[in-house]
């Protein structure tokens, strides 16, 4: 059945081979609907981004790119604006008919820690076609934070797809009617609509903004750092912020949304031409989110950074759109149910480091 591997999926792809690693993939790295990829024991400091391009290996590009070389295996700091290459401990063969994407994971976007998949004869980022076979890695650019990192971190997620399965806007409005997927009046236009929240229902905080210049963060530190050494909160009773150029921002959406079980999601942009800004997608939604015990829903948190204007957000503007696929099988283990999910029932929340 054509759709989004679920994690038996996934692990069939471990037992025949087609996904491999040194050292073997474990069972944490595999979630309901995708695969976490793991840092390697190198780090490359680059001149700038790039792609391999057709017919080209990244490995073959180093030469003329890299500034230097890191040994990770004590840990080594990535600084904030620098531009990274990591090996990933993980490689593919990808089977007929099955393609690949790949996205940051949620504690990376909270941090605005650009995370993108580069691979052997690639012309985009976060991209793998049926067929690829060979090395992954990963581009990193710390924007806001330096941040430590060692082997076998996990900043960014791959999900697994065997044909296409996009609801069509009809095909949403079916399944919103038989299982909703967010309180009240849905927008549907090419996927959910989703809007920002400026009016919380009880205080003025509405949001935080990344502060310049602040220390180093260790990603295995969880709950170790006061919030106020790294950010600025952000308060309003007008239901509207003016967001600065260059800033960086963790708002969240007004609407509660919902991921059944046969489905997940990914955040993607609304439209380019709404404002100077973008809401930054660290974007799978794995099935089950925003479900819990009560079914009702969670909020998105959204990753905002503003271009070349200052520009007035006001509240309940669309800023983005949930695009929902099929699964081709039912997950074992839905998001938040018997794994360890840090953001199941969400409302405005920092990354998991800060306290």
């Amino acid at each position: 059945m054509n759709g989004v591997l679920p994690d038996s999926g996934i692990r069939d792809l471990v037992r025949s081979g087609a996904i491999t690693a040194d050292p073997g993939i474990t069972s944490e790295q595999i979630q309901p609907a995708s695969l976490d990829l793991r840092l390697g024991t190198v780090a490359y400091r680059l001149r700038a981004s790039f792609l391999a391009g057709r017919g080209r290996r990244v490995a073959d590009r180093l030469d003329d790119l890299q500034m230097h070389q890191m040994d990770l295996g004590a840990g080594a700091v990535l600084e904030r604006g620098c531009v990274y290459l990591i090996p990933l401990m993980e490689r593919i063969a990808l089977p007929s008919g099955v393609t690949a994407v790949a996205n940051a994971k949620s504690s990376t976007g909270r941090l605005d820690l650009l995370t993108r998949l580069v691979a052997d004869d690639g012309i985009e980022f976060d991209r793998l076609p049926e067929g690829y076979d060979g090395p992954l890695y990963a581009e990193i650019c710390p924007r806001s934070f330096s941040v430590l990192v060692r082997p076998g971190m996990r900043l960014n997620q791959l999900r697994l797809r065997r044909g296409q399965a996009v609801l069509s806007d009809p095909e949403l409005r079916d399944l919103n009617a038989r299982q909703p997927l967010v309180g009240g009046q849905p927008l549907i236009d090419q996927g959910l609509g989703f809007s920002v929240d400026l009016r919380p229902a009880a205080g003025d905080l509405v949001g935080y903004r990344a502060r310049p210049h602040s220390g180093v963060i260790d990603l295995d530190r969880i709950g170790a750092y006061d919030a106020r050494d790294f950010w600025d909160e952000l308060r309003t009773t007008q239901g509207r912020l003016i967001l600065d150029p260059g800033a960086f921002y963790i708002l969240v959406s007004r609407e509660s949304v919902a991921i059944p079980a046969d489905y997940a999601a990914e955040m993607a942009p609304y439209l380019a031409m709404v404002g100077e800004f973008r809401v930054h997608y660290a974007g799978f939604f794995d099935p089950g989110f925003g479900i819990g015990a009560a079914g009702q829903g969670a909020r998105g948190v959204l990753e905002v950074r503003c271009h070349e204007a200052p520009f007035v957000l006001e509240h309940g503007q669309v800023v983005g759109r949930l695009v929902y696929e099929r699964m081709a099988a039912r997950p074992d283990m839905l998001y938040g149910a018997g794994i360890r999910s840090n953001y199941q029932g969400q409302g405005l929340k920092l990354a998991k480091q800060f306290r």
